[in-house]
């Protein structure tokens, strides 16, 4: 069932997604060579629960950590480990998730760890496109694979694939509401777009074929031919005009012109 969310309740989604923000920014100044994906997991930990708010993911449907951290061919779900210690060179994709005063934000974004190549440096790019590239299309009346489908075009006319396995999701009182929200499809299809409406967009973009597996953990998935993977996220509110970012605080469209 989708839940409509009214001017309050939104109000608290966007004070959840404004702290969820600060983490990942803090995060991000975070990622460098040497340091293991267990460092970034805790110090995550440290800050939401420092604001009074709770890890989205620890303990979600089992899983062991705070955050997720994917790197290169990890597409989502990657387990922070003492034992993955980041390399010149790779990229790592950062998912998170806040409750505060029992309203969720999830948010994701991808990292170079030091210097990296320029074709993942423009999969990163992309992946951060096609979400701008969605979000136009993000309004009321339209349909939710209108989503999908211009996250698909944006991608695929720049020779990157869009995993197919995965999507985004409603959010609200749960992580994971409906409607879901694919990042492929034909346009004017699925649910439409009321306000009120709290969803996340997340594209994940592979540099090879879409298909993906999960591995024997359960939870990471990675890309089946071992190509680069990349992962953008906010959440995301409808209004009767241009959609609120509400775990990206201060944007302003012009600046991704």
């Amino acid at each position: 069932m989708i839940t409509i969310k009214n001017s309050a309740q939104i109000a608290k989604m966007r004070e959840a997604g404004a702290l969820l923000h600060d983490v990942l920014t803090q995060l991000k100044g975070k990622i460098e060579p040497g340091i293991t994906t267990k460092e970034l997991d805790r110090f995550a930990e440290k800050l939401i629960r420092a604001h009074g708010a709770v890890p989205s993911f620890l303990n979600y449907e089992g899983y062991p950590a705070s955050i997720c951290t994917s790197v290169d061919s990890q597409v989502v779900h990657g387990i922070p480990s003492n034992q993955t210690v980041l390399r010149e060179g790779q990229i790592v994709s950062i998912d998170a998730g806040v409750i505060l005063d029992g309203w969720q934000s999830d948010s994701a974004l991808t990292v170079p760890v030091g210097r990296i190549s320029e074709e993942a440096q423009r999969l990163i790019d992309v992946t951060e496109q096609s979400f701008f590239a969605a979000l136009e299309v993000a309004r009321e009346g339209n349909r939710i694979s209108d989503i999908g489908h211009a996250v698909q075009q944006y991608v695929e006319s720049r020779s990157f694939s869009t995993v197919r396995a995965l999507c985004g999701h409603g959010i609200g009182r749960e992580m994971h509401e409906d409607p879901s929200v694919p990042n492929y499809g034909i346009p004017g299809h699925g649910v439409r777009l009321r306000r009120g409406m709290t969803i996340c967009i997340e594209p994940m973009i592979a540099a090879g074929d879409y298909h993906v597996k999960t591995l024997s953990d359960g939870w990471t998935v990675v890309t089946t031919d071992g190509s680069l993977c990349s992962h953008y996220e906010h959440t995301i509110a409808i209004t009767d005009g241009e959609p609120e970012l509400l775990s990206l605080p201060g944007y302003h469209k012009e600046e991704k012109r």
